[in-house]
């Protein structure tokens, strides 16, 4: 079997030629919830498909989706995710046409995308050379600047120490280093004075290493509390290229994002459009094919200053298809088959308010802390316009080797108060039991007076929002010991042999109620 198994297909009944046959199977080189997404949209438009997975996930609910299975070895990215070699030889040994690659792990990789090219396998994204254009964040600066988009103050190349120290003294501290390959906050510092910097740099880099297979690292001037807002956009081959509004990403802790919106309670269809049509400029510039995301950092007088582009599909994306009624999957497969996009800028309209928040295996109350351990008990929440990616189930493995996201539940209602209202019901069911989660915080955070109007930034998490811890009712435990006490009294009055398993103290109490 070369290494791989076979599962009964689940979309032989299908109609055939729903996508253009240059298309036929798909390789989805990722794991957990995006797998399960890409996995979906490729049955739903009549494509076989392959899926891969690390001795981690060997029992991920995602592989029963997939038509085959190819194991890539130990859990540690490096060695199965990351592998490029390993997942190409699962392309060539499955057939398979193109490789969706989710977003993280290989998706923003240009010599993955190369390499895809060279062996004739598509790659569900932009080509090598638009990624090497905007993919890399200086890069992207570069590009940026020579079309005329305003920037955040910086040095668009590769820095060390001495140069990082002589743009902080000229332009003060503090100053952000960030990584220039990759994304979703790693390899970012702030740093504020001269005596962090060196340790910064080292940390930062090692962790843009560690995360993209590159530690270069550039630096910018820090701005205060913007806020994080970033458009996204997608392109075909046949020179159409369309904008679907903006995404509010403010709410993060340490460049990670907690919360997204749609659309911002900021932005105003003005705004909205020259945003759009900024994007579209350098997706342009580019020559930029498949979905994409623009991001900026917008000012309280409404200014915006292009930060960096992901070349590709966001965790964040549903929140846009719940207020656009667009399947940004479907549109990267009809892309990738040669297709055209199956819409025009005009036929683009919002309808409604989204909110997507990312359930974590983390501890909110002890700092964040990832919490690992099996999954024994699960409730997903339902209902009218409540939407929930997961690839978990009962027995899900939450391991040490991957990203903490579990879930992600998106909300869409007719305005932002009744997103609110149908997301934090829809928090009330969600029941996780064996790991902590994010959902707590959620809770809080979505009943907070300033987030309620709309009063955020990048840092209102860290500075301004106030979780709290959970409540003790005194007199409960109170109540509870004195109850425990007097059962105690009573099971010394109570002859053994009435009872051949004693009943607990603990269990009266529950049958009394």
């Amino acid at each position: 079997m070369n290494g791989r198994f076979h599962l009964r297909s689940l979309i032989s009944d299908l109609p055939s030629g729903i996508l253009p046959p240059v298309l036929r199977k798909v390789l989805v080189a990722n794991r957990g919830e995006i797998a399960l997404r890409v996995l979906r949209a490729c049955r739903e438009a009549g494509l076989r498909t392959v899926a891969v997975f690390s001795d981690a996930d060997r029992r991920a609910r995602y592989l029963s989706q997939a038509d085959e299975a190819v194991p890539l070895g130990p859990p540690v990215a490096a060695e199965s995710y990351l592998n490029a070699r390993k997942i190409l030889d699962a392309a060539k040994q499955t057939g398979a046409d193109a490789i969706h690659p989710g977003y993280g792990f290989l998706s923003e990789n240009a010599d993955f995308s190369e390499a895809c090219a060279r062996a004739k396998i598509k790659f569900i994204g932009p080509r090598a050379e638009s990624m090497r254009a905007v993919g890399n964040k200086v890069s992207a600066r570069k590009l940026a600047e020579a079309n005329g988009v305003p920037t955040v103050p910086g040095l668009s190349k590769a820095i060390n120490e001495a140069e990082a120290l002589a743009f902080a003294k000229k332009n003060g501290w503090p100053v952000l280093l960030k990584a220039a390959a990759g994304g979703g906050g790693r390899g970012q510092r702030v740093v504020k004075s001269e005596k962090d910097l060196g340790r910064a740099l080292r940390e930062a880099s090692r962790e843009a290493e560690s995360a993209f297979g590159n530690g270069d690292l550039f630096v910018e001037a820090f701005l205060e509390n913007p806020r994080h807002i970033e458009i996204q956009f997608i392109a075909d081959s046949h020179g159409n290229a369309v904008h679907l509004g903006e995404r509010e990403c403010s709410i993060q802790r340490r460049h990670q994002k907690l919360l997204e919106e749609s659309p911002s309670v900021v932005v105003d269809p003005a705004l909205r459009r020259r945003m759009g049509e900024t994007a579209l400029k350098l997706a342009r510039a580019a020559n930029y094919e498949g979905a994409g995301t623009c991001e900026f950092l917008v000012d309280a007088k409404k200014r915006f200053y292009f930060l960096e582009v992901n070349a590709r599909l966001q965790v964040e994306h549903p929140v846009t298809e719940m207020v656009t009624g667009r399947d940004l999957v479907r549109e990267q497969l009809t892309i990738a088959a040669g297709g055209r996009l199956s819409f025009k800028q005009d036929d683009i309209a919002w309808s409604g308010h989204a909110i997507e928040v990312r359930i974590c295996a983390e501890d909110p109350f002890l700092n964040f802390a990832p919490s690992t351990g099996e999954i024994t008990g699960l409730r997903i929440p339902a209902g009218p316009f409540t939407r929930v990616d997961t690839d978990v189930v009962p027995g899900s493995e939450v391991s040490v080797y991957y990203d903490s996201l579990i879930a992600k539940l998106i909300c869409w209602g007719r305005d932002r108060d009744e997103a609110i209202a149908r997301t934090l019901r829809a928090l009330h069911e969600f029941t996780v039991v064996g790991v902590k989660t994010t959902i707590p915080f959620h809770l809080q955070l979505l009943t907070d007076a300033a987030f309620r109007a709309g009063r955020i930034h990048t840092k209102f998490v860290e500075t301004e929002f106030v979780l709290r811890s959970p409540r003790t009712d005194r007199a409960l435990v109170a109540a509870l010991i004195a109850a425990s006490m007097e059962f105690q009294r009573r099971d010394l009055m109570t002859p053994k042999y009435l009872s051949p398993r004693p009943i607990t103290n603990w269990k009266r109490a529950y049958l009394k109620e």
